[in-house]
């Protein structure tokens, strides 16, 4: 009988794999700012916002030192409703004011409008939201239902009422050197308090989420006050659908004061936004003169687009449940 040979129980030289060490294969870690910038680098639409809503905001900043506002409302009605030209690259209005020269200003009150009522709707919809997701009970109950109410009535008749009675009760403003038409302030708090009950809802649903999670119950087990959980243990860990409802509202409230200053109850002249540059360019439509509502109607279409793509890809980035990196 033939012998049998076992075969070589060492490998041959060729079939020895090295393999790595430890620190070869460790890759480097991601700070929560880092993973972040990665994901929303990814959505291409909100990179794209980001780059319009730079160039609009610095069209409004820049554009100063160009045009005066004394120009931007200076009237003459010898040059009314020209077109475009070299001179005036937008045209002119119903009363000869430089439609360029007008979008420059009228963009700083729309951003200021949109950033100052979002501050408003934020900070009461992050105080109230918080005090019911906390400390619930009857507090919860008294604070909701006085959300609902506000929810249930309409916010576009809620405002037009509201601008109606008390756009010309507040007397013109001087802020560093420039005169606002009071209604400003009257439209930045409407729009501010009758959109707050969005924002409280959903930072109640976070904070109701969070308290019972160990971290909290470990806090509380070390004697931190009431108040130190809420503003350094749950809100820092709500703060990501905050900065989102915070991004949409700028857009929302820049939309609404285009709508009540389109049908002439938003911003008193002669303080221009785009919303109420619109005011009368429907009667002008079928007549071809496409300049008095084509130019603010774009600005305000971009800037609004932009910012909600902004606020999907914020969402998206800030998503601790998202897996792209």
């Amino acid at each position: 009988m033939a012998k049998r040979t076992l075969p070589d129980p060492k490998p041959a030289p060729q079939e020895i794999q090295r393999v790595s060490t430890p620190d070869e294969l460790e890759t480097p870690v991601l700070s929560l700012s880092q993973l972040a910038w990665r994901r929303f680098r990814r959505h291409k639409m909100a990179v794209a916002g980001i780059v319009v809503l730079v160039l609009l905001v610095t069209y409004c900043i820049l554009g100063t030192m160009f045009v005066s506002e004394d120009y931007a409302n200076h009237t003459d009605t010898s040059l009314r409703l020209q077109p475009p030209t070299a001179e005036h690259p937008f045209g002119t209005d119903t009363t000869g004011r430089d439609i360029f020269a007008r979008t420059i200003y009228g963009g700083q009150i729309s951003l200021l409008i949109g950033l100052t009522a979002m501050i408003v709707e934020i900070f009461v919809g992050v105080v109230i939201g918080a005090l019911t997701g906390y400390f619930g009970g009857w507090l919860d109950s008294l604070l909701m239902r006085m959300t609902e109410v506000v929810l249930i009535v309409p916010q576009i008749f809620l405002l037009l009422v509201m601008a109606k009675f008390f756009g010309g009760a507040v007397p013109n403003i001087n802020i560093l050197g420039r005169e606002f038409s009071g209604s400003v302030i009257v439209i930045i708090l409407i729009i501010g308090l009758t959109a707050w009950p969005y924002t409280a809802r959903i930072v109640r649903a976070q904070f109701l989420s969070i308290k019972e999670n160990e971290f909290i119950l470990a806090a509380r087990a070390t004697g931190a006050g009431t108040w130190d959980i809420i503003f350094r243990h749950i809100l820092p860990n709500s703060i990501a659908p905050i900065v989102v409802a915070a991004t949409l509202g700028i857009a929302n409230a820049i939309t609404l004061e285009a709508y009540i200053s389109f049908l002439g109850l938003g911003v008193r002249p002669p303080t221009a936004t785009w919303g109420n540059m619109l005011e009368g360019a429907y009667n002008y439509i079928d007549q071809g003169i496409y300049w008095l509502w084509l130019f603010p109607g774009l600005l305000i279409l971009l800037i609004v687009l932009s910012i909600n793509f902004v606020g999907d890809g914020l969402r998206d980035a800030l998503d601790p449940r998202s897996r792209a990196v």
